[in-house]
Parts: structure tokens; C-alpha cells; sequence
């Protein structure tokens, strides 16, 4: 197989986001516990009176981990929730899939300041040479016969990461 065309994990993206500041505190110490990495907040860039969003608010919050840490993390996350996961949640170039209870995985206890509480888990796949869409200085396109399809991430997801497709 040519090694330009072998499928990485790029990064793993935790987010979780609510309106609430008390539960965005909340959901901060959660992502802090379980990457051991600082957490960013997000802002709300459009207003929504009914639910009390204006622009600037921290709507929610994110740790992103690449590595071998990322790795780790997702496979424990993944043995929480049984390796399985919907065909429906496959993108090219990435996955994503959601955490109901924190504590479904299998290394966090309980932790009674935080409560029961649930976050998003996104799993981005990259090939060598996909650089060149993110540089600033002659950026370029990746061409279609090197960009990860659908199939290619499911695939990818069985092999490497011993899931099931449902």
C-alpha cells in the first residue's frame, strides 16, 4: 500500500455546550477531568432571545487532542459505549458520535461537583499531505483521488478501532 495513502487519526475533538453558566462550569471541570488538557470556552456569535444568547456569551466549551493521547482517550471512550456505532455518523473525513453519561466510561467515577452530564466526541482522519489545505502560503486542494471517502473512514474505524458499524 502507497504510504501517502495510509488514514491517520489527525485529532479528537470533546465538546460540550449549554447556555447555562453554572452547567458551563460544570462541563469545563468534566473535560479537564477526563483529557487532563486545558479546555477552551466557545462564544455565540448570533443572538437568540429565547434562550438568552447574545454575541459574546461562552455557549459552550472544547479540548482538542492529537497524539497518542488522543488515541488512548478515544479508545477508552469507546470501550464506555461498546464500539458501536451508527453508519449514519460517518463523514468523509471524520466521525462523530455522543456520550450520554460520563460515566459509562470506564476509567471516571463518579464526581459529585459535576454531576450527570454528557459531551460530543469528534474524531477527525487525515493522509499525509493534507497540510496543504490548511497552510497560509500557497494553500492548495486536495485532489479527489487522495480525499478520505465515507466507505474509507468506516473501513478505517473497523480496522484500527475494533468497531462496530450498526
Amino acid at each position: 500500500m502507497n504510504i501517502m495513502k495510509k488514514i491517520k487519526i489527525e485529532k479528537v475533538t470533546l465538546n460540550c455546550g449549554t447556555a447555562d453558566q453554572t452547567k458551563l462550569a460544570k462541563a469545563v471541570k468534566l473535560l479537564e477531568t477526563i483529557s487532563g488538557e486545558k479546555v477552551i470556552k466557545t462564544l455565540a456569535k448570533k443572538r437568540i432571545p429565547e434562550f438568552g444568547v447574545r454575541p459574546g456569551l461562552p455557549i459552550g466549551c472544547k479540548v482538542t487532542l492529537r497524539g497518542k493521547k488522543a488515541i488512548e482517550l478515544l479508545k477508552r471512550i469507546l470501550e464506555g459505549i461498546g464500539n458501536k456505532i451508527n453508519k449514519r455518523q460517518f463523514n468523509p473525513d471524520s466521525f462523530s458520535f455522543g456520550i450520554k453519561e460520563y460515566i459509562q466510561i470506564p476509567t471516571l467515577s463518579y464526581l459529585r461537583d459535576v454531576g450527570i452530564m454528557g459531551f460530543e466526541v469528534a474524531v477527525t482522519l487525515a493522509r499525509a499531505g493534507y497540510n496543504i489545505k490548511k497552510r497560509k502560503i500557497k494553500k492548495g486542494k486536495i485532489s479527489k483521488k487522495h480525499q478520505i471517502t465515507v466507505q474509507e473512514t468506516i473501513d478505517f474505524a473497523k480496522e484500527n478501532l475494533n468497531m462496530e458499524i450498526l
